[in-house]
């Protein structure tokens, strides 16, 4: 399964894509990061992160995309960036057919680390040292990217596995709930009509 992990950002877009191959077993295959410049406009600065995302989806075509999940930060405007990248990378992997999945940033850190309180440094070393890199991935927002698309590589197929068998359950709840349903209604109707069958006295 091959794996596209994006950190998003505007000024700093992470992007890397993993490749993993029997039990834990993941391959870093490549890795950059695309920047914009915090003068340009916005709109402009989305175009470019769209077309980054595109331009590796075309050229490395991923099974599925893994996005950090964004939560409220002290600094709204950042936040509300972080979560405009995030959903331009996650149109571009729609446009192409490829699932999209988001994973919360102690997700990440737990999976790679083993705590969901690691620090980026930590995160850093735990990716060089799973990936069997020479050197540590820079900076911060590339090895964020690999982090994700190991995440996905290791969480990913249990995520999936549980969600369909959540999914089965709620096929077979609602099924039991039609068929006793429909047996109260047959019983009712029963009920009617032998009322009706009966001579007044």
């Amino acid at each position: 399964m091959r794996v596209m992990g994006v950190d998003p950002g505007l000024t700093r877009c992470g992007i890397a894509l993993v490749e993993s191959g029997g039990g834990r077993a993941v391959t870093a295959l490549d890795v950059d990061v695309v920047r914009t410049p915090s003068d340009m406009d916005l709109a402009e600065r989305l175009l470019a992160i769209h077309a980054a995302a595109v331009h590796w989806i075309e050229t490395h075509r991923p099974d599925v995309v893994a996005v950090e999940r964004v939560f409220a930060q002290n600094q709204v405007s950042t936040a509300m960036g972080t979560a405009q990248a995030g959903g331009v990378v996650a149109l571009a992997a729609a446009q192409h057919g490829i699932p999209v999945r988001f994973h919360t940033p102690s997700e990440v850190k737990a999976a790679v680390t083993g705590s969901g309180r690691a620090d980026k440094a930590q995160v850093t070393t735990m990716v060089t040292r799973i990936l069997g890199m020479q050197t540590k991935p820079q900076p911060a927002d590339a090895a964020d990217a690999l982090a994700l698309a190991i995440c996905h590589c290791w969480r990913g197929p249990i995520a999936e596995r549980l969600a369909a068998a959540e999914a089965r359950a709620a096929v077979q709840v609602a099924a039991a709930k039609a068929a006793v349903a429909r047996a109260a209604a047959a019983d009712a109707d029963r009920r009617a009509k032998v009322a009706a069958t009966r001579t007044p006295r």
